[in-house]
């Protein structure tokens, strides 16, 4: 595996009228992570992490746990997700900055249980907290999602950014004109500032599909959100649907996905409707040539 090809964590959000989307190539992701330092740290940690535990990667080892290797990083991982899924908004967003130790255990016929400390770094406010986690995968024909339990991060649910939420919120209630916004960032990894809200709440919206989707064989990041659409408001929920392209970084697949979501200060997000779409090697080898 090539790591020093791996796609860097960037998220691409853009609007469209039509559900219809446009498959987008992983070489379209900016590998610039300047322009965004908190991609560019976490990227980084991971690509070493891999690098060091890349010889153990098949190996579901018990007991004490090397906290840069395989197994510790992708139950670390998950906990990221987790967080994001119950508390991140455009203005607040989790990340995974170090795993300190970690344990594993099999728990009879049922699954495999991790106990982590690990650093959170809410990454708008440039926060850090040490945090205990416990995840649990479980096993059987079904696949089933991890179950995710997080102490001692108080501190960082603490933050509230809410007037930044709630201005944003007012802003796009009453905007009655369709936005039409793609390749966000563009190539060169440029995000217009308007659009980095967006970013964020891509980013947790997804969340819900990559923790769904996460197993002891997985580390699931964001790779890019192709587009997005704001429908119509309901209920006092503004309302999305969009196409993401995620980045498997133990296969390298990009697995892409349709999601429809809502959101409000209120409620949070809630994810409505999930499809996975083709494979983009699928849609390449079934293209139609010129």
């Amino acid at each position: 595996m090539e790591l020093g090809r791996a796609i860097v964590l960037v998220v691409l959000m853009g609007v469209t009228r039509s559900l219809n989307v446009t498959t987008i190539g992983p070489e379209t992701v900016s590998t610039d992570t300047s322009t965004h330092p908190e991609t560019a740290e976490e990227n980084t940690e991971q690509k070493e992490a891999i690098a060091v535990g890349e010889a153990e990667e098949d190996v579901m080892a018990t007991g004490e746990l090397n906290p840069s290797h395989y197994p510790a990083q992708r139950a670390a991982k998950v906990v990221q997700h987790y967080l994001n899924t119950r508390y991140g908004s455009p203005y607040k967003l989790f990340g995974l900055k170090q795993v300190h130790s970690g344990n594993a255990e099999d728990v009879a016929d049922s699954g495999r249980k991790y106990q982590l400390e690990i650093s959170v770094h809410e990454i708008i406010s440039n926060t850090k907290e040490n945090c205990f986690a416990e995840v649990f995968f479980p096993r059987g024909g079904k696949q089933l999602s991890p179950q995710v339990q997080v102490s001692s991060c108080e501190e960082l649910l603490k933050i509230d950014p809410k007037s930044e939420v709630e201005a944003l919120y007012q802003q796009y209630k009453t905007n009655k004109t369709v936005r039409t916004e793609k390749r966000i960032p563009d190539s060169y990894g440029h995000i217009d500032p308007e659009m980095t809200p967006f970013w964020h709440l891509s980013i947790v919206a997804s969340s819900f599909i990559m923790l769904n989707e996460s197993t002891e064989n997985t580390l699931y990041n964001m790779a890019q959100v192709a587009n997005i659409t704001q429908l119509a408001t309901e209920n006092d929920q503004l309302k999305f649907d969009c196409h993401v392209l995620l980045h498997d970084m133990v296969s390298q697949e990009i697995p892409q996905w349709k999601l429809l979501f809502t959101w409000s200060p209120a409620e949070g997000v809630k994810v409505l409707q999930t499809e996975q779409l083709p494979h983009i090697h699928e849609c390449e080898k079934h293209a139609k040539p010129n």
